[in-house]
C-alpha cells in the first residue's frame, strides 16, 4: 500500500510541475504495479532501464546528424566560434558528470527518490528546469567522493 501511496503522491507532484517524463514514468509504474504484479519485470527495468535511457537520449541527439541537418561542415564552421569551444567543454564535462551519475544510480538506486523530489523542488520553487537525474546523480557522486564516501 505504502508504494502505491508514494507513488500518487509522485504523480501528484509531477501533475502540479507539469513534468512529464514523471507523470509517464508514475503511470507506466502504476499500470504495471495494478495489472501485472511481475517483480522479476521491475527488477529487470530496475537494472537496465538506466541504459536503455541513455541509449534514447542518445539516438535523439544523433537524430540531426542521420538526417544531414548536421554535417561536417556544421561541425567545422561551429569549432571556429569560442562560444562553440565553451559549448564543447560543457558537453565533455556533462557526459563525465551523466557516466558516475549511472554508476551511482545503479549502486544506491534509492537516490533517485531524493533527485527527483530535488527536481520538483527547484522546478516548482525556484522556476528551474529539469535536466533528468544523471546529472544530479553524477555531481553528488563528486561530492560523495570529495568527502570520501563513495
Amino acid at each position: 500500500m505504502q508504494a502505491y501511496l508514494f507513488l500518487l503522491l509522485l504523480l501528484g507532484a509531477g501533475l502540479i510541475v507539469k513534468n512529464k517524463s514523471l507523470i509517464i514514468s508514475v503511470i507506466f509504474l502504476l499500470i504495471m504495479k495494478l495489472f501485472i504484479h511481475n517483480d522479476k519485470i521491475f527488477s529487470f527495468i530496475q537494472a537496465k532501464g538506466i541504459n536503455w535511457g541513455v541509449t534514447v537520449i542518445t539516438i535523439a541527439v544523433l537524430i540531426p546528424i542521420a538526417t544531414g541537418e548536421i554535417g561536417f561542415k556544421d561541425l567545422l564552421d561551429a569549432l571556429k566560434s569560442p562560444y562553440a569551444w565553451i559549448a564543447l567543454g560543457s558537453g565533455v564535462l556533462v557526459a563525465l558528470l551523466a557516466k558516475n551519475g549511472v554508476v551511482l544510480l545503479e549502486q544506491d538506486p534509492h537516490l533517485t527518490t531524493a533527485l527527483v523530489l530535488g527536481t520538483i523542488f527547484a522546478v516548482t520553487f525556484l522556476k528551474g528546469v529539469a535536466v533528468g537525474p544523471l546529472i544530479g546523480a553524477g555531481i553528488a557522486w563528486y561530492v560523495m567522493k570529495l568527502f570520501g564516501l563513495v
